[in-house]
């Protein structure tokens, strides 16, 4: 499931570098007085970075220019906090402590953890997720998924006559991926139930199958493209499983620290005899 995850995600834009390889304290722009350096860009960077992911901003200059003007509006509002004379206030007091907490996270986990990952433990990981991961064909299908023989072969008939195989999952499909046409994506021959698995290698490209038995219904399935599965290359997967061994180290340094401390659960909600929850999948940079 790792080797799968790491597939997957290889394809994702990878976080700019904000400073562009220039100077940390560089003055990129002033906002009435105030610097904002290409430091600030950086941390900017790490805040908003997965937003613009998500937003598809990945062109390093436009992605730049959305930084520098995040960066210009927090510093006119931040200009008015301090105007209003909330920098004083309990609840501000309490925000900055807070975050001082999560910086200091943050450098200890950039420093003592991420840094401490050597080349050698990379490989070897991505070594052993390679060779896990089984190569060879890989297909894409839509299926529409029914109760009944019956109205799976009333669907196919429909698809025989120029039926448009989407629009029909979309209305008749009870399958999660009805909605979205019966989109499948990807996967291998062992990744689903064996009849539907059969079945679908079994297809031509743009072919549709007759109905097809499951445990789960009555399929129609249309094969949509077929491809050869490799593994991406160490270079291109190395930052992910640097960030995977690091949340992984991270987890074991914790688990010791919380052994070795004194901790005190004051709120009487709590039960402090319990063992801890499982540890939450937070980030490991403040968002």
């Amino acid at each position: 499931m790792l080797a799968a995850t790491f597939i997957a995600t290889a394809a994702l834009p990878p976080a700019s570098n904000a400073q562009s390889g220039a100077e940390p304290g560089k003055v990129v722009a002033k906002v009435n007085g105030a610097i904002i350096t290409e430091s600030d860009l950086t941390f900017a960077e790490k805040e908003v970075g997965a937003n613009l992911n998500q937003a598809k901003v990945t062109d390093p200059a436009r992605r730049r220019q959305v930084l520098i003007e995040f960066l210009i509006e927090n510093q006119l509002l931040a200009g008015a906090a301090v105007k209003d004379k909330l920098a004083g206030q309990a609840s501000f007091e309490n925000r900055m402590a807070y975050r001082k907490r999560r910086a200091l996270r943050e450098a200890y986990f950039e420093k003592s953890i991420q840094s401490a990952i050597t080349d050698d433990e990379a490989e070897a990981f991505y070594n052993a997720q390679a060779a896990q991961t089984k190569g060879g064909a890989q297909i894409r299908a839509r299926h529409i998924l029914v109760k009944t023989e019956e109205k799976a072969k009333e669907i196919f008939e429909l698809i025989a006559h120029d039926g448009d195989f989407v629009e029909l999952a979309k209305k008749h499909s009870t399958g999660p991926s009805g909605p979205s046409g019966g989109d499948l994506g990807y996967f291998g021959s062992g990744q689903m139930v064996p009849e539907f698995s059969k079945a679908a290698f079994a297809l031509k490209v743009g072919e549709v199958s007759v109905p097809v038995k499951t445990k789960f219904g009555w399929h129609l399935i249309k094969l949509e493209d077929r491809r050869e599965s490799t593994f991406p290359p160490f270079a291109q997967l190395r930052p992910r499983i640097v960030e995977h061994l690091a949340r992984q180290k991270t987890r074991q340094i914790a688990a010791g620290l919380r052994k070795a401390a004194t901790i005190e659960y004051l709120d009487p909600a709590l039960k402090p005899q319990a063992a801890p929850p499982k540890p939450l999948t937070l980030p490991l940079k403040a968002q």
